[in-house]
């Protein structure tokens, strides 16, 4: 009986540490986001890369201030964004939190085999652009689940 309780808070034990992937959060002055402790992150003239090591993809974070961007003219940016011919009715958006407008938009590149999907909060002239990429091939199980824990965990201060 000790053998087998032992075994099963060794299996227990073990398979709880496998599901729990170590974290991080990275903060700017004016938003946070969580992402997986071993992916790097770089800040090229304020555009913010958040990647794997094998680079099979990345989040991107850009903010605007100061932007005259009429939110009637939001979607046709985020659908301009992607050289998409597809409908407004696909960028989906909602009143969200602090008072932003949340727009919410995935798109697949046919041609380049990449997965795209993008938020926008857009509050008077503060826009926050935050977009995953990543392949087609690598678009399921854990690599789905990374980028969009990390995408989700997104936060304006």
């Amino acid at each position: 009986m000790k053998k087998i309780l032992s075994a099963l808070f060794l299996y227990t034990a073990v398979f709880s540490f496998a599901q729990s992937a170590s974290t991080k959060v990275y903060e700017s002055q004016n938003y946070s986001i969580t992402l997986p402790d071993a992916w790097k992150v770089t800040d090229d003239d304020n555009i913010i890369n958040i990647f794997p090591d094998n680079h099979i993809g990345a989040i991107t974070i850009s903010e605007y201030h100061g932007l005259n961007l009429p939110k009637e003219e939001t979607k046709k940016f985020i659908l301009a964004l992607y050289k998409s011919s597809d409908d407004e009715k696909n960028v989906k958006s909602r009143n969200g939190k602090k008072g932003y407008t949340e727009y919410f938009y995935e798109y697949t590149d046919q041609k380049e085999k990449l997965i795209w999907r993008t938020r926008v909060f857009q509050k008077d002239k503060d826009l926050f652009l935050i977009s995953v990429n990543c392949g087609q091939k690598y678009w399921n199980g854990n690599y789905m689940t990374l980028f969009n824990e990390a995408f989700d965990s997104f936060k304006i201060k």
